[in-house]
C-alpha cells in the first residue's frame, strides 16, 4: 500500500524538485542573484504568495518568471490532484487502519486464531468473544468489518506460514481451523504445529477418514460437523429434554444458569479440600457435575468427600454470578 502511494507521488514531487532547481539556477544566471535570493524568488513565485520580487527584474528576468510560473503552477496542481485522489480513494484511510491493525496484533498475547470466517467460523468467534477472549480471524475473502470494530480480521490464506506469523501464532494460546476442505485444515494444522509446538489446535473434518490423519498432523481435537449434527438430531428425537437442558446451560448470553469449566490453579483456597469443605454446593448452590484430572481422566458425579487438587478442572453448573465467585476462589 505504501509503495503504491509512493509511486503515485514520485513523479509530481520529482517535477517540483526539478522546477525549483531550474528556477533557482535560472535566476542566478539571468539576474546574477545569489543562491538564497534565487531560491526564495523561485519558491514565492511557484506558491504565488505575492511577497514581491527580491530585486527588480530585468526584461529577461520577467520572461523567465512567466515561464517558471507556467510550468510551476501546473506541476503544483498536478501534485495536489494526486494527493486528493489518494484521499478520495481511501488509500490513506486504509494505511492508517492497517497500521492500527498491525499494532493491535503485536499487543495480543495468549489469544485465539480462527482460520476461516464462514458460517462455522463466525459461530466460533461469537462464542469466544462472549467469554471475553482475544481473537484474530483469518479469511481469504474480503469481509465487511463495518459492524465488527472490535474484531481483528486478517485477509489472507491461513495455509501460508507468513499469514499465521502475522496473526501472532508464536504468542497465541489456541488455533481453530474451520476451512472448507480437509486438505486445507490439515495443512493449517501442520504449519501451526511447526510454528508453535505448545499451541492448542482444534479443527473440523468433513470426512471421518481424515480425522486420524489430522490428529497425526498435530491437532488436539478434531470435530466432524456432520457426525455431530447427526447425533444432535437423533438426540433431539430420543432425548429432547436432555438436549434442551444442555443448550439452555451452554448458550452464551443466558443470564440464569451456565455450565462452565473452572480450573483450580496453584495456591487456590480450594486446593486440598473436599467438595463439602469448600462450600461450593452449600454456600454457592453450584452443582459439580464432574472433575477432570490433569492426566485427562474424568470423574463424574463426585461425592462430597472428593478432594480437589491443584490442576483439576471442575465442570460446574450454576448461576453466572456464583460461577464468577467460584472462578475467584479457584485462583483465576
Amino acid at each position: 500500500m505504501f509503495s503504491a502511494i509512493r509511486n503515485k507521488l514520485f513523479i509530481p514531487i520529482l517535477l517540483i524538485f526539478l522546477i525549483n532547481t531550474f528556477g533557482t539556477i535560472g535566476y542566478m544566471v539571468v539576474e546574477g542573484w545569489n543562491f538564497m535570493d534565487s531560491l526564495f524568488m523561485t519558491v514565492t513565485t511557484l506558491t504565488t504568495v505575492g511577497y514581491g520580487e527580491v530585486h527588480d527584474l530585468t526584461p529577461a528576468g520577467e520572461v523567465f518568471t512567466i515561464v517558471l510560473l507556467t510550468l510551476g503552477v501546473g506541476t503544483i496542481l498536478y501534485l495536489l490532484s494526486a494527493l486528493a485522489k489518494i484521499v478520495l480513494e481511501g488509500e490513506l484511510t486504509q494505511i492508517i487502519g492497517r497500521s492500527r491493525l498491525e499494532r493491535k496484533i503485536k499487543e495480543l498475547k495468549n489469544h485465539y486464531i480462527v482460520c476461516g470466517y464462514g458460517r462455522m467460523g463466525k459461530t466460533v468467534v461469537k462464542e469466544l468473544a462472549s467469554k471475553g477472549k482475544d481473537i484474530i480471524a483469518i479469511e481469504k475473502e474480503p469481509v465487511d468489518t463495518a459492524d465488527k470494530e472490535d474484531l481483528v480480521i486478517i485477509e489472507g490464506d491461513a495455509t501460508r506460514d507468513d499469514v499465521l506469523i502475522k496473526a501472532g501464532i508464536e504468542r497465541a494460546y489456541g488455533l481453530i481451523s474451520v476451512l472448507a476442505t480437509d486438505a486445507e485444515n490439515l495443512y493449517v494444522v501442520l504449519s501451526a504445529r511447526g510454528l508453535n509446538p505448545d499451541l492448542l489446535i482444534y479443527t473440523r473434518a468433513g470426512d471421518e477418514s481424515s480425522e486420524k490423519k489430522i490428529l497425526r498432523a498435530g491437532a488436539d481435537r478434531v470435530v466432524s460437523p456432520y457426525h455431530a449434527g447427526g447425533m444432535r438430531i437423533a438426540n433431539m428425537i430420543l432425548k429432547p429434554a436432555v438436549v434442551d437442558f444442555i443448550e439452555y446451560a451452554t448458550t452464551a448470553g443466558n443470564l440464569e444458569i451456565q455450565l462452565e469449566e473452572v480450573e483450580i490453579l496453584p495456591g487456590s483456597v480450594l486446593s486440598g479440600k473436599t467438595l463439602e469443605a469448600t462450600g461450593i454446593g452449600k454456600d454457592l448452590g453450584i452443582i459439580i457435575a464432574a472433575v477432570k484430572k490433569p492426566d485427562g481422566t474424568m470423574h463424574f458425579n463426585p461425592t462430597s468427600r472428593t478432594v480437589i487438587e491443584s490442576g483439576d478442572t471442575l465442570i460446574a453448573l450454576g448461576e453466572i454470578s456464583k460461577l464468577k465467585t467460584l472462578e475467584v476462589m479457584s485462583g483465576g
